[in-house]
């Protein structure tokens, strides 16, 4: 090969070097900017806060008769959203979809009773819990013969699709107790309503979700034995999203400090928060 060819060559070897470069750090800036989009300063910025719920499970996050979002969920984000200075914009979702929309960037923040698990810490971070649920057995006002978890075998139980309850009846309790069919629902309400007209057995949830539906529907379900569990629910955010963590959990700690947050507390259950 002559030298002058040589010379040719590694000038157009270069010249594809330095473009691939260029391909590989736009690739790179465009993953950076998909992975900041959700950041404490892309927040800032755009003066909003996208705050991803159920809105479907009072008293926590549900639209109300004025065609709003309302619940202790809905005012804690409010107030969380004022405290770092940007507005709050609500998004409802199934809650088996929430997790996977915070990922990819839909929501800023889930505040929808997501319960803090090991699984879920593995897939996004949480702040500081900010409410503790016992959780109980509910069953038909006439019902006899499940007095408790351990009379689930060969029973049919209701469970929300995706939530921390429905992992709990799969993978702690049905191994001990024996085997039974787990009926999934993406509401509270549509739950109540099977329970009550005996297509189902029984369910769990917490009590605070279940009084103000069992009201206004006339359900005819009590709850039976000691909670059978407490979870411990907070803000969910996208994982490595340290900086809005940070922020969220020293709103948090100010609104429990100044009173704020006692005062959504009594609002929405008309008692006072357990002491911690």
């Amino acid at each position: 090969m002559k030298e002058e060819e040589k010379v040719k060559k590694s000038k157009i070897l270069l010249a594809l070097a330095a473009t691939t470069a260029l391909l590989l750090g736009a690739c790179g800036n465009n993953s950076t900017k998909e992975s900041d989009k959700n950041s404490f300063k892309a927040i800032q910025d755009k003066g909003e806060l996208t705050i991803g719920i159920m809105g479907t499970y009072a008293p926590y996050n549900f639209m109300n008769k004025s065609q709003e979002y309302d619940g202790f969920d809905v005012d804690i984000a409010t107030e969380l959203a004022n405290r770092i200075g940007v507005k709050p914009k609500f998004v409802a979702q199934d809650f088996s979809g929430l997790i996977p929309g915070l990922q990819k960037g839909k929501f800023d923040i889930l505040v929808s009773q997501v319960t803090i698990t090991e699984d879920r810490k593995k897939q996004i971070d949480f702040t500081e819990p900010y409410i503790t649920n016992d959780v109980k057995v509910i069953v038909k006002e006439d019902n006899t013969t499940i007095q408790s978890v351990d009379d689930f075998k060969g029973k049919k139980i209701a469970v929300g699709l995706g939530t921390n309850d429905e992992a709990f009846l799969r993978n702690d309790l049905m191994p001990k107790v024996g085997d039974f069919k787990i009926n999934t629902y993406d509401d509270v309400i549509t739950t109540l309503k099977d329970l009550d007209a005996g297509r189902v057995d029984a369910t769990i949830n917490n009590v605070y979700a279940l009084k103000p539906i069992i009201e206004e529907n006339g359900f005819k379900v009590k709850t039976v034995g000691e909670p059978i569990k407490s979870d411990k629910a907070a803000v969910a955010v996208k994982k490595g999203n340290t900086e809005l963590v940070d922020a969220l959990n020293k709103a948090l700690a100010d609104m429990k400090q100044d009173g704020t947050y006692k005062k959504i507390f009594v609002k929405w259950f008309d008692e006072e928060p357990k002491a911690e």
